[in-house]
Order: C-alpha cells, then sequence, then structure tokens
C-alpha cells in the first residue's frame, strides 16, 4: 500500500464525520471542485459538488431521462419566428440562508436577468470575476445567440435570440444556466468580496453549503425552505476520495453509502458481495485522446492518422475497462441520434502508421508529451494506465512519449489554456443532443472557450454544425451531423477511444437513487432505509 493511499485512509478515519446526527448520507467522490459556481465549471466534479445539489435553472431534465420539465420556470411560450421564448417564473421560490447571507426576498426576473448577463455582457460588473472565462456559455457561442434579455414584470422574462436554435431548452436546463442570487451579488460587491460568490455559493436547491474542507470534504444540509419536495436526508456529505481502491473500502466498512466510478476489477467481488448493490447503466460518454493541432507535428492530419493507426484500443477496452466498454469511432456515442454507423475505425496497423509518419516528414519519429487524467472517469477509470500503454504503442513508430499529469483543477485549467501536445480527456452529454458533443467540442467558437481542446477549427465542419443548429426538423439536422462526422474522420482532430459504461455501487440501504443518463449524481430523492437511519453514523 503506498503513501499516498495510507495518508487518505488516514484522513477518513481521522476526520470526524460523525458529528452529524444519524440523518447523514455519505458520498465518497472522486476529486475536488474546480469551484461552487457552475457558470465557472464544466467538469462533472463540479456539477454534482454544485449544480446537482446547490442551484437550479429555469428547466431542467426529468430525473433519470433527458425530457426537459419545469423548473424555476412555470412555463414558456416560443414565437412563431422561433427567436423569443417567453418564461413565467416561479412564485416564492426562496435562496438559501446561510452564515453568510441572510436573503430578503425570494427569487424574481432580477437573479435570471443578472445570471445570465453576468456571461452575457463584457461590461457586467461581475464577467471578470473568476478571469471573466465562461467555457460552457461560450463553447456553445450563446453570446452570439442570445441577443437581450427583458424583463416583463418581477415574474415573466423574454429572451430574444438573434436566430433560431434548436437544442436552446436543452440547453438552458443544463448546468451552465443555473440561477444565482442578485441580491447576495451586490452585498458581495459591496463588501469587495464578488469573488466569494463562485466560492461561497447561494442557490435554490434542494441543499444548501455548510462547510468545505478542501481536498477532504463538503457538507451539506437539507434546505427547509425548498420549493418542491425537501430532500429525505437530513445532512449530504461529500467525502473527497481520489483513489478509487479506497472509495471500496470504504463502501464495505460503512464509511460512505455511495461510491462513484468504481474500478473495473472491483466490479465482479462488488456484483457477489450481499451487502453491496451494484448499479450499471450505458454512458452517453466518449473518452478520447486529443491533439493540440496548433502545435506541430500536430498540426499535420497525416501525424494525427498515424497515431490512429498506432494505438490499439482494443487493447486498451480489455486491459482498462476490463471489456466494460465498446471501442469508440465518432466523436459522440452510439445511443445518439444522427451517430454515422456507416463510418469504419483506424485499424491497428503499424505498417500503414509508419508509412503516414514518413509522408509526413517523421520517419524516425520525434519526442512528445501525452498528458494522462488524474482522476478517474466514466470514460476513463485508469488514465495512467492507458497512458503507459499508449507510449509503448507509440514507441513502436518512434514516437517517444513523455508522460504528464496535475492535479484535476490544474489539468482542466492548462488544457483550456492549450499547454498540452496530446491529452487524454472525456464527455458525457449534457443535454441528449448532437449539438452538445460536436459544437461544444469541436466548434470554432469553443477554441477560445476552452471545451475545445484540439484547438481545431474547421470552417466547413463548424458550418454544418452551426447549420443544424438553427433547423427544427430532426431528419435535416441528422443529414447535417452526418456529413460533419465524415469531416472528422477525415481530418482526426483528436482519436476517439471508447465509450464505457457508467457503475455505481452502494449501500443496500440507499432508496431513491438512479444513474443519471447526463452524468450526475443527484441525491435529491435519496433516502436510507430506517435501519440505517437508527443505526451509529458512518
Amino acid at each position: 500500500m503506498n503513501l499516498r493511499t495510507l495518508l487518505l485512509i488516514w484522513i477518513s478515519l481521522s476526520y470526524n464525520l460523525s458529528s452529524y446526527s444519524a440523518e447523514n448520507f455519505i458520498y465518497c467522490s472522486e476529486a475536488t471542485p474546480a469551484a461552487f459556481n457552475p457558470q465557472v465549471t464544466t467538469d462533472g466534479t463540479s456539477n454534482n459538488a454544485a449544480a446537482h445539489t446547490l442551484y437550479e435553472k429555469l428547466t431542467t431534465f426529468q430525473y433519470g431521462s433527458t425530457t426537459i420539465i419545469p423548473a424555476l420556470a412555470t412555463s414558456w411560450e416560443l414565437s412563431p419566428d422561433q427567436k423569443k421564448y417567453t418564461f413565467q417564473i416561479r412564485k416564492n421560490v426562496l435562496f438559501h440562508t446561510t452564515s453568510y447571507f441572510k436573503p430578503t426576498r425570494p427569487l424574481n426576473a432580477d437573479d435570471i436577468i443578472f445570471s445570465f448577463e453576468r456571461m452575457l455582457d463584457p461590461n457586467h460588473p461581475y464577467h471578470l470575476i473568476g478571469g471573466g472565462n465562461y467555457e460552457y456559455f461560450s463553447g456553445m457561442d450563446m453570446g452570439n445567440l442570445i441577443s437581450k434579455i427583458e424583463k416583463i414584470n418581477d415574474y415573466e422574462i423574454t429572451i430574444h435570440l438573434n436566430k433560431p436554435e434548436a437544442p436552446f431548452l436543452a440547453n438552458l436546463s443544463m448546468s451552465f444556466m443555473s440561477i444565482l442570487s442578485k441580491e447576495y451579488a451586490m452585498k458581495l460587491l459591496k463588501e469587495k468580496k464578488p469573488h466569494l460568490i463562485d466560492l461561497q455559493p447561494i442557490g435554490t436547491g434542494p441543499f444548501k453549503f455548510h462547510k468545505y474542507v478542501k481536498d477532504t470534504v463538503i457538507r451539506y444540509k437539507k434546505f427547509e425552505h425548498y420549493w418542491g419536495k425537501a430532500p429525505a436526508i437530513e445532512n449530504l456529505i461529500f467525502a473527497i476520495t481520489p483513489d478509487a481502491s479506497v472509495r471500496y473500502q470504504k463502501l464495505k466498512a460503512k464509511e460512505c453509502h455511495l461510491i462513484i466510478e468504481p474500478l473495473p476489477y472491483d466490479l465482479a467481488s462488488m456484483q457477489d458481495d450481499p451487502h453491496i448493490n451494484l448499479l450499471d447503466k450505458a454512458g452517453l460518454n466518449i473518452g478520447y485522446l486529443a491533439f493540440n493541432t496548433q502545435k506541430p507535428p500536430f498540426n499535420n492530419k497525416l501525424v494525427r492518422r498515424a497515431i490512429a493507426h498506432t494505438l490499439n484500443r482494443d487493447s486498451y477496452i480489455q486491459a482498462i475497462y476490463l471489456g466494460n466498454a465498446i471501442v469508440a469511432k465518432n466523436p459522440m456515442p452510439p445511443s445518439l441520434w444522427s451517430y454515422h454507423h456507416d463510418i469504419k475505425p483506424y485499424s491497428f496497423n503499424l505498417k500503414k502508421a509508419k508509412d503516414l509518419l514518413a509522408q509526413a516528414g517523421y520517419p524516425q519519429g520525434f519526442k512528445a508529451e501525452l498528458w494522462t487524467l488524474p482522476v478517474t472517469r466514466p470514460y476513463n477509470p485508469n488514465g495512467k494506465k492507458m497512458g503507459e500503454m499508449m507510449q509503448a504503442d507509440l514507441a513502436k513508430i518512434g514516437i517517444q512519449v513523455k508522460l504528464i499529469s496535475y492535479d484535476w483543477p490544474t489539468y482542466l485549467k492548462k488544457s483550456r489554456d492549450g499547454e498540452h501536445q496530446m491529452i487524454q480527456l472525456g464527455w458525457t452529454g449534457d443535454n441528449g443532443d448532437p449539438d452538445n458533443f460536436l459544437h461544444t467540442l469541436l466548434g470554432c467558437s469553443a477554441v477560445e472557450a476552452g471545451s475545445n481542446a484540439a484547438k481545431w477549427c474547421h470552417k466547413e465542419f463548424d458550418s454544418l454544425i452551426t447549420q443544424a443548429k438553427i433547423i427544427s426538423s430532426r431528419k435535416e439536422r441528422s443529414a447535417l451531423y452526418l456529413k460533419a462526422q465524415e469531416i472528422f474522420h477525415e481530418e482526426l482532430p483528436w482519436i476517439p477511444l471508447a465509450h464505457s459504461k457508467i457503475f455505481r455501487a452502494m449501500s443496500p440501504e440507499v432508496t431513491g437513487y438512479k444513474i443519471d443518463p447526463l452524468g450526475g449524481d443527484i441525491f435529491k430523492t435519496v433516502d436510507l432505509l430506517s435501519s440505517e437511519k437508527e443505526g451509529t453514523s458512518p
């Protein structure tokens, strides 16, 4: 057992989680959130820590599906020209009261306008707070889409668009469109502490923020004045546990009720353990290896194709996912409509790889850096091991690879800034629309936003996916997306690696939990059987 594992176990044992009542639900999460504001984050870790606990949007997805339902908006109407959405805002929705803020009024139109204009308006007093980088908002080109937000009255707004946008309601249901408190923001501005809006959250969600010990634990309390059905659990605790083996040991020791991302080689023993429930579901995800196409030699598509023929992805599926994934060939999963089934994946062919590398001007290969994922993700359970396998594969055609990694928030920031050459990344769909993969990860506007890790802007590809956004017909949109996938396959800004199953392991006493197809861990409906509640708190 290495020093890091021992340290994590020591933290688990020494940190006094039992100081809470028996109404605890302890979730062993995998990493430290980058922030507590979904406007400025894109990763699943941060979404679980903030978007799915503390905040809400105008619309949302029905739990366990991609069906759009009302949330902070009770209803909406779309104008005949499909360029104006008018929303009726839910009344008597209260913001959280915490040790650092006590609201004096319920949510109204001012909060929604404040939240959106922070990202939209470069002159907004909060736009540059935290760096002014709204990766999702920019990557989905929302700044060019929204022309203005009009307040009709305290409980009605109209969002004016510059053009029709087929996935607009789905986009509004995503985490980055969460609603913040304008009153809280103005208080922080007056106190000259505006940066705290991203660190000390105030939302309207089912839980309210209580305490955070960096890299160790996040504590939430049930929001007793929640407008909807209040959570069944009093205290929600995220025990931050990066090591998947330690998460499993904590589950067996009853130190947590649910764990994220179990290791593939632990699944069989979990399945056989009567004290553990193992859930699985096909993931709406993609794991990939992105090339920084703005840096040589990766600006040469012959080099990129050579690497595609070198990586033995079938071996990764067996060694890393233990068969719980399929080899990917397109930049989105096969469960999405408009997936291109006729595209043939790049074969494992070292001779072809060497020929392509020679054509590109690198007959002897070259040296390069490959960044490996520092945390387990649903689309890649072991980035380090995959990196080592990639390193060995690439050495066969003369590419000498140095493996590099960072802690998760740093890894994400440096990738947004384009400091990498090759990088392991992935994506879990946020709204069930192909646009969420093709435009968010590969669109030209996503280069500057940071979500396009390949830094790849292909005008024809971008034109196709942009056209698809303004068409309401799914058949017509599909035709455009099929052409876009063909261009992607030809240009290969990144190599699709795998689409994996999602697994969660939990105590048998856990009820009300579903694996969300959009990748989130949501605890609003979770409860514990009475025997667990009456027992000793973990």
